[in-house]
C-alpha cells in the first residue's frame, strides 16, 4: 500500500438537478460484480427504488436524460454509456482486470461505487505505508459491494511499472489506525468523543453485515482515520455470510487477541466473530491498552481465551460500556448483540450524552473527570508501556493453526462492576495475573496435553 497524491487531468462536467439531500436516504444496494453480465443489459438490472417518485425524491433528476437516479448526482445509463464510449481509450494491459473495472464502470448505481484505471506516473510523492497479502480483486469486489459510509472508498488500480505488481487505490487516512490515533494523541479523548466514533465504526459494520458479508479481519490496525472520522478497512479476507466455509487443514488467518474463542476452534466465522472483535476493539479505544499486550500471542494465549481470559477493562470505564463490552466478547454466540443492536444502543447513548438527565450523561461525566486527571499526570514513560509490545505479540494477520482447543466458556473471574455513590467505578478482577512470565518459555507437547486435560471450567 502506498500513499500519494493523484494527478487528474480532467474533471467530468456536472449536468446534476439537485434535490434536498438531508432530506432523503441515499442508501442503495450494489450488486455483485459479475463479469457475464451483458452491458447491454445493464439498465434492466439496476432498479433499486421501484417507486419512480421516491426515487426523484431522493436522487434528483438527470440533467441529460430527465430521467430518475440511481443514486446521488448519478444516473447509471447515461454514465453506463459514457463509460463504455472511452474504453477505447484506456488499458491495463490485463484483460481480466480490464474487463473487471469496465463492469464496475457498467454496473455503478453511485459516483463512489465504480473503479478506474490509474496510470502510475499520475501519482505523485509516493511513501510506501504497508503491503497487503490476500487476492486484490476479491478485496475489491467487498469495497464496491458494501453501502459506502464509514468504509474506505476505493478508487481503481494501478500498476507499479519497476515491479509489475498491481496495487488497489484506496482513500487515503491522514490519521492512521486506531492504535496509532490513540498512540499519538497529545490531548485527551473524552467517552462522549469515543462514543461517537463507536458508534460510526459500528454503522460500518452494520453496512457490512447488511450485505451479507462478515468482515474477518476485524482489528484495530484495520481502523483508519481521517480528521478524527473513523473508517473500516482492508476487506481482503470479507466473505459471504450466509455460505459455509470448510475451514483449511493449514488453519486460520488473524490476529489471535480479536478472534473468537469459535474461531480459533477452527469452527464457522459468523458475524458474531465480528461482533467479538468489536468488543475488543471497544474496550481498547476505551481503556487506551492494547490487548495482551505483554504476553506471546502463542497457543497457550489461545487456551486460555477459550477457557475466558479477556483483556482487562479499565476501572473507570463506565458502567453501561463496560457491560456492552462483555456482551460482545460472550462465549456464548447467543448472547452477543446483532450488529444492529450494537449500532442502536450507541446512537442512544451518542445522541443522550449530552442531556444531563440521562444515565450514561451521570456515567460519562463521573469516570472523564477520574480518567482526565490520571491523563494529566501520565508521564510520557507510563504512556510508552501502555502502548509496549511483547516481542512474541503479533498485531497483523497471519496464519494459525490450533488443535483441539477446549470448548469456548465464560470465566468466572471476569471484572464485575459496581456502581457507588460518587459515579466512580471499582473493578474486582484477577484476570490479569492469569498469565504470567513464565509464557516466555516454549511449552512442550506434554505440558500442552495437560492443560487440555484441565476442567474446561477451570482457569489456572
Amino acid at each position: 500500500m502506498i500513499h500519494s497524491s493523484i494527478n487528474m487531468d480532467e474533471t467530468p462536467k456536472n449536468l446534476w438537478e439537485d434535490t434536498d439531500g438531508d432530506k432523503y436516504q441515499v442508501h442503495v444496494t450494489i450488486p455483485t460484480i459479475d463479469s457475464t453480465i451483458e452491458s447491454e443489459n445493464v439498465d434492466e438490472r439496476v432498479v433499486y427504488i421501484e417507486d419512480v417518485e421516491k426515487r426523484i425524491q431522493a436522487y434528483g433528476i438527470c440533467g441529460e436524460c430527465k430521467e430518475p437516479g440511481t443514486g446521488w448526482k448519478w444516473c447509471q445509463p447515461c454514465n453506463a454509456k459514457r463509460f463504455k464510449d472511452n474504453f477505447k481509450n484506456w488499458t491495463s494491459g490485463n484483460k481480466d482486470i480490464d474487463e473487471f473495472i469496465q463492469q464496475s464502470q457498467l454496473n455503478a448505481v453511485h459516483h463512489k461505487k465504480y473503479l478506474e484505471w490509474i496510470p502510475f506516473g499520475k501519482f505523485q510523492n509516493i511513501n510506501y505505508i504497508a503491503k497487503g497479502g490476500f487476492d486484490f480483486l476479491d478485496e475489491i469486489k467487498s469495497y464496491l459491494q458494501i453501502h459506502f459510509y464509514d468504509i474506505v472508498q476505493c478508487y481503481g488500480i494501478t500498476q507499479n511499472p519497476n515491479n509489475k505488481e498491481y496495487m488497489i487505490v484506496l482513500f487515503y487516512c491522514n490519521g492512521g489506525n486506531l492504535r496509532n490515533y490513540l498512540n499519538k494523541s497529545k490531548h485527551y479523548i473524552n467517552y462522549k468523543s469515543k462514543i461517537d466514533k463507536l458508534q460510526q465504526i459500528a454503522r460500518g459494520l452494520l453496512d457490512i453485515h447488511n450485505a451479507e458479508k462478515v468482515h474477518k479481519d476485524f482489528h484495530s490496525g484495520n481502523i483508519l482515520l481521517d480528521n478524527h472520522c473513523p473508517f473500516i478497512s482492508d476487506l481482503g479476507m470479507c466473505q459471504p455470510a450466509n455460505i459455509k466455509q470448510t475451514v483449511k487443514e493449514e488453519g486460520i488467518y488473524g490476529v489471535l487477541p480479536y478472534m473468537a474463542p469459535e474461531v480459533l476452534r477452527g469452527q464457522q466465522y459468523t458475524k458474531a466473530a465480528d461482533i467479538y472483535s468489536f468488543g475488543i476493539i471497544m474496550n481498547e479505544f476505551l481503556s487506551e491498552e492494547i490487548p495482551f499486550n505483554d504476553i506471546p500471542h502463542n497457543e497457550f494465549l489461545a487456551i486460555k481465551i477459550c477457557k475466558g481470559i479477556r483483556p482487562t477493562i479499565s476501572k473507570d470505564i463506565p458502567k453501561l460500556l463496560a457491560d456492552l463490552i462483555i456482551k460482545c466478547w460472550d462465549a456464548e454466540i447467543k448472547n452477543r448483540p446483532t450488529i444492529k443492536e450494537l449500532y442502536q444502543i450507541l446512537t442512544k447513548w451518542n445522541e443522550e450524552k449530552d442531556n444531563s438527565e440521562t444515565e450514561i450523561y451521570l456515567q460519562l461525566e463521573g469516570c472523564d473527570k477520574t480518567r482526565e486527571e490520571k491523563f494529566k499526570n501520565r508521564s510520557n514513560e507510563d504512556k510508552y508501556k501502555s502502548f509496549q509490545t511483547h516481542p512474541q505479540a503479533i498485531y497483523t494477520s497471519r496464519l494459525l493453526n490450533f488443535k483441539n482447543l477446549p470448548k469456548p466458556v465464560n470465566s468466572s473471574d471476569l471484572p464485575s462492576f459496581q456502581f457507588s455513590s460518587d459515579t466512580s467505578y471499582t473493578a474486582q478482577s484477577t484476570s490479569e495475573n492469569l498469565i504470567s512470565e513464565c509464557l516466555d518459555v516454549q511449552l512442550s507437547e506434554l505440558e500442552l496435553n495437560d492443560i487440555y486435560q484441565d476442567d474446561e471450567h477451570n482457569i489456572e
